[in-house]
């Protein structure tokens, strides 16, 4: 029987659903993202100028419109081939993954952490990300981390708004598990600000970790419960989630 299979026959007892960002907290693939949504949307509206604009702690919708946006591009016809585009996107991700050896390209104590969380009987594993989720799915699955070790998700694909994700996986993790989880016990782990703010709004707490391209400052400046430069203590980092 699975891990996760265990828990749900477990007597309901108050548990920590821990949300992982993918981008910048569990990985990174060498902008494999960034030039498949560059491929996807030169294919179907031509070459696109990203200037200087940020894709970390955004949705992957967010960012196509955005940058549709920023070309020009009318809201009307951006409703009316976001889909395509996302579901281009995607074939050009799986085409940069398969490119090249990723399994390298996990952050430090990762690993580790999620091996000590996936044992608890009081920590339920999940992930909350802008990434599709087909996206992201295949990202895990590059660096060799199944995504079927984390119990729940919510994904850019749920909801464009990355303050919408808490909940959505807050309410998952309920029907999973069969008992309720309460905003407080909801514990965000991410790199950007974005990431630290998102939970907020359902009693959330958030770890943030400077494995992006935000300073252990520049994150604790967002007041989260915890920052971390890196994964590494995982002592310490179970420590925070249990206290967040």
């Amino acid at each position: 029987m699975s891990s996760s299979a265990l828990k749900r026959a477990e007597p309901a007892r108050r548990r920590k659903l821990v949300l992982f960002d993918i981008d910048g907290t569990i990985l990174w693939t060498d902008g494999a993202g960034r030039r498949a949504v560059f491929g996807a949307l030169f294919e179907r509206f031509g070459t696109i100028d990203p200037g200087d604009h940020r894709f970390d702690g955004k949705t992957d919708p967010q960012i196509v419109r955005e940058l549709l946006q920023k070309t020009g591009v009318s809201d009307e016809d951006i409703d009316a081939h976001l889909k395509q585009v996302l579901e281009r996107y995607y074939s050009f991700l799986r085409a940069e993954l398969d490119g090249a050896d990723h399994r390298d390209h996990v952050f430090p104590g990762v690993h580790e952490l999620l091996d000590e969380l996936e044992e608890r009987d009081d920590v339920v594993l999940g992930l909350l990300t802008g990434n599709i989720e087909a996206g992201a799915h295949a990202k895990l699955a590059a660096v060799g981390i199944a995504p079927q070790r984390f119990v729940v998700g919510a994904f850019g694909s749920d909801h464009h708004d990355r303050p919408e994700l808490p909940e959505i996986a807050r309410r998952r993790a309920e029907q999973a598990l069969g008992q309720p989880i309460a905003g407080r016990d909801v514990v965000v782990i991410g790199d950007t600000p974005a990431d630290v703010a998102c939970g907020m709004g359902i009693g959330a707490r958030a770890i943030g970790v400077a494995t992006g391209r935000y300073s252990v400052d520049e994150l604790r400046a967002c007041d989260p419960a915890a920052v971390f430069a890196d994964l590494t203590d995982t002592d310490a980092v179970v420590r925070a989630i249990l206290e967040a």
